[in-house]
């Protein structure tokens, strides 16, 4: 993907996080990198996400975290976005939201259990929860590399949601579905308590669903 549609997708997925419900007002950001330059694409701070457009976003440099391009100010959760895209390689995309149900988790400390065949498939482990971190310096990001797991997504303690994947899409898909199994767990929380995948389904489904399922790519 060239940095010109990298900006596009980074701007639609920004918008999609308002239209699937997981931010409010101006809460949440996403971000891009383009490995190839060493440019980062991310939603400026405190810019409604109706009136966002592709020439908003701010283009940072990755190693100096100076702004390359942009008249706005970039979020402020730029650090964490640079400090995940300096430590995990294969990351090409990073999602901070403060979506309800997963938050809801996070408010009280507690991982997502893996008790769901769709957290088998799409995180393969239970979506961890850090203990509480401040916001300074790579607090954050030091917390997340320790406890992350598998899992393309992780809770912050007191906090909320970090998910990231290859492409904007990729990171927003777990996103989307770090709240979406939230919500079920909660419900099924209502009800009892949930039952926990044994270990050897977990790797049936998360090996499926990472080999066979979809379709191949395009020639």
């Amino acid at each position: 993907m060239e940095l010109d549609q990298l900006r596009q997708e980074v701007c639609r997925t920004n918008r999609a996080l308002l239209a699937t419900g997981l931010v409010t007002m101006h809460s949440g950001n996403a971000s891009g990198l383009h490995r190839p330059s060493g440019r980062m694409l991310i939603k400026p701070s405190g810019v409604d996400y109706e009136q966002l457009r592709p020439e908003d976003l701010v283009e940072i440099d990755l190693q100096t975290g100076q702004v390359v391009q942009g008249k706005l100010r970039p979020s402020v959760d730029l650090p964490h976005h640079l400090f995940l895209y300096r430590n995990i390689p294969e990351v090409g995309a990073v999602i901070h939201t403060h979506s309800n149900y997963a938050t809801a988790f996070a408010a009280v400390g507690q991982p997502i259990p893996l008790c769901l065949t769709a957290i088998a498939d799409q995180f393969g482990d239970q979506i961890p929860c850090t203990p509480y971190v401040d916001n300074q310096g790579d607090n954050i990001g030091r917390a997340i590399l320790r406890w992350r797991n598998r899992a393309p997504a992780i809770l912050l303690g007191n906090h909320g949601v970090f998910a990231w994947g290859a492409t904007p899409r990729e990171a927003l898909k777990a996103a989307v579905m770090t709240e979406d199994v939230a919500k079920t767990v909660w419900l099924a929380m209502q009800i009892g308590q949930p039952r926990r995948l044994p270990p050897e389904e977990v790797e049936k489904w998360y090996t499926r669903y990472h080999s066979t399922y979809g379709q191949p790519p395009q020639p």
